[in-house]
């Protein structure tokens, strides 16, 4: 979790991804929500991931992009259900005509190991729970780019959002990125917030010492006294997280429940 900083505005990335950047910043969103189009060159059909919220301009510039390929969006995908990447969803399929896929959606349902397919573009589904437990990300083989939505961010780190989020279920889904990345899979992490990482095995790794020494953090502050205060999870915040911008905290307290349930599971 950081702050929304300057600099990442968008635009095409590798040659199959475009983001257009929602104009939603805040301390959680970073600059915004990164929808994400997705086509082979010179191909007709289009994915789009993350639609993001229900702000009309900005779907309207998702489909001024499109239309400039000369395609058309035939699915839109969710990375996972939280508003500021999902709101949008049904108006978006309203305007494009194109089915909406998620985790819990029905026939549609995006499974683990499925791939999705349109003009040629193939994106492999990776189910990667922990921030919220339906979220999926998706590897871009031909980009050997890995879209995580929330699991991985462009800049600082995400919220476990208990109760939904589950930490084991996160450290579990970052060893399985770490794995995509171990072999050169994936090179490149096309975050649903924040710029693009080039170096995704550094930021995994990043990832996974950051959790463990934030547990270790948790575990010591329980021992120093937070476990008998009135109010153990803002007793918690107020030492652990000190150094983070309380505009954040609401969310840092969400990542302490997690982090309390999950040690206190294995106690």
């Amino acid at each position: 979790m950081t702050s929304a900083l300057d600099g990442w505005r968008g635009g095409a990335v590798t040659p199959r991804a475009t983001c257009v950047l929602a104009p939603n910043p805040s301390p959680m969103t970073l600059d915004g929500t990164n929808t994400w189009v997705l086509l082979e060159p010179t191909a007709t059909e289009a994915v789009v991931i993350d639609p993001g919220p229900l702000v009309e301009d900005h779907l309207q510039r998702v489909c001024r992009v499109v239309a400039d390929a000369g395609a058309r969006v035939t699915q839109t995908i969710l990375t996972h259900g939280h508003l500021d990447h999902a709101e949008a969803a049904p108006r978006f399929a309203e305007l494009t005509g194109s089915t909406v896929r998620a985790v819990g959606r029905g026939h549609d349902d995006l499974a683990d190991g499925s791939v999705v397919r349109a003009g040629g573009l193939e994106l492999r589904v990776v189910s990667t729970p922990g921030h919220s437990s339906d979220s999926v990300s998706f590897v871009l083989e031909a980009d050997h780019a890995l879209l995580t939505g929330d699991t991985i961010l462009g800049r600082g780190t995400t919220v476990v959002a208990h109760p939904d989020g589950e930490l084991a279920a996160y450290l579990e889904s970052l060893d399985r990125i770490r794995d995509l990345t171990g072999g050169g899979e994936v090179t490149t992490i096309l975050p649903g917030h924040g710029p693009v990482v080039p170096d995704a095995a550094a930021m995994v790794a990043f990832y996974r010492t950051h959790r463990r020494e934030r547990l270790e953090q948790v575990r010591q502050a329980l021992a120093d006294g937070a476990a008998q205060a009135p109010d153990p999870v803002e007793a918690v915040v107020e030492r652990v997280y000190a150094e983070v911008p309380r505009e954040v905290w609401p969310a840092a307290r969400m990542s302490v429940r997690a982090q309390l349930a999950y040690l206190a599971a294995r106690s």
